[in-house]
């Protein structure tokens, strides 16, 4: 079995997660306005849903790609760090939502979410295939094969390598 590339791959700046997030903005506040305009009197549930929809706005556009710095992730076959702004090495990377062109992901170190990460097709997109084959790649063990073949039921045939 191989593993997955090395691979370098810029972070920064994302556009379709820009758009992505507002979007997803512009639906719910239409989905508030439409329910506030279903109620019967004025009062506090629109005002209820004007703080709602203001508040997860401002955290979108500063929790969202607009606040990521150039940076660099790498994958050097066993580990994942990131270089730039915040340094994280020795981390692990796990999807939270794939849109085949966008990818969300979030670094761990020990167990603990970092940083999210917005890794765009359109970055780099003759590294995006190897990108993708790493993030979905476990990390090589040492006794990967032994234990393979230590679990596998009686009578199974593994062809020599």
């Amino acid at each position: 079995m191989h593993s997955a590339p090395s691979v370098s791959y810029p972070v920064g700046r994302s556009r379709n997660a820009e758009r992505l997030l507002l979007t997803l903005w512009v639906c719910g506040a239409a989905s508030a306005v439409g329910i506030g305009a279903r109620l019967e009197e004025p009062g506090w549930r629109q005002v209820l849903l004007a703080l709602a929809m203001g508040v997860t706005g401002v955290l979108a556009w500063r929790g969202g790609a607009r606040r990521a710095g150039p940076a660099e992730l790498d994958y050097d076959g066993q580990h994942w760090s990131l270089s730039g702004g915040a340094s994280l090495r020795a981390a692990a990377v796990h999807v939270a939502l794939d849109l085949q062109f966008l990818l969300l992901v979030h670094l761990a170190v020990d167990g603990r979410t970092r940083r999210w990460l917005w890794l765009d097709r359109q970055a780099r997109p003759e590294r995006w295939r190897d990108l993708r084959r790493a993030v979905y790649s476990r990390a090589p063990s040492a006794g990967a094969a032994t234990d393979a073949r230590a679990a596998a039921p009686a009578g199974a045939h593994y062809p020599l390598s």
